[in-house]
């Protein structure tokens, strides 16, 4: 039987590429989104065996949709394609449970190798991945644990895409009360009370990329 993976990428020609190319790698490709939150309703109703998610998607980026895959849907490994080989992204990545941390710009050959070592339940990492991740180590190098909870990193994610607090509210399906709670307890628990400073921060940590 043919490993079946699930595809995650806001641009359309990206995720049409990608689905050729594991095609003809002899995967099942059994869905595809544009955005971190259709990914997580399209995982938790397909169960693929692994979700390939672009890092910098929109609404949920690819590190938060990991951690939520590994709550709603055990069985799906998550394999995370980035354009970036900072090492805050790859130990986010890590820590959010990622079985793999694959370059865009290497993306044909490592992408295989990855689906195909976290359907085993391994790891795999792009040799600058590696890299990273060893230069990390030996710097001693370490992510503060996050303040924010699940959802709250996913309203600042929306507040740092510029979105107003209506449309917070809109995407998240939540009332503009609710929506702005949570934009005064992410400020208060940050110490954070502009909201430029805010995306500095979202930027910082990787909710959001540059």
């Amino acid at each position: 039987m043919p490993i079946t993976v699930f595809v995650a990428d806001d641009h359309q020609i990206v995720r049409e590429g990608l689905k050729a190319l594991l095609e003809r790698g002899g995967f099942k490709v059994v869905g595809e989104a544009a955005n971190g939150q259709e990914a997580l309703k399209l995982v938790e109703e397909l169960h693929p065996e692994v979700a390939v998610l672009d890092l910098a998607m929109p609404l949920l980026n690819g590190i938060d949709t990991a951690r939520e895959v590994a709550r709603i849907s055990s069985k799906t490994k998550t394999v995370i394609l980035s354009m970036h080989t900072d090492s805050r992204y790859i130990l986010e990545g890590l820590r959010a449970g990622a079985k793999g941390f694959v370059m865009k710009t290497h993306a044909a050959d490592d992408l295989v190798r990855a689906i195909r070592e976290a359907a085993r339940g391994g790891t795999y990492l792009s040799p600058e991945v590696s890299q990273a991740v060893v230069a990390a180590y030996q710097n001693k190098t370490e992510i503060p644990p996050d303040p924010l909870s699940a959802r709250e990193r996913q309203v600042l994610q929306l507040i740092a895409e510029g979105k107003t607090t209506k449309e917070v509210a809109t995407t998240l399906d939540i009332s503009v009360k609710t929506a702005e709670t949570y934009r005064t307890r992410i400020m208060e628990k940050l110490d954070i009370h502009e909201t430029a400073t805010l995306v500095r921060y979202a930027i910082r940590r990787g909710v959001v990329q540059p």
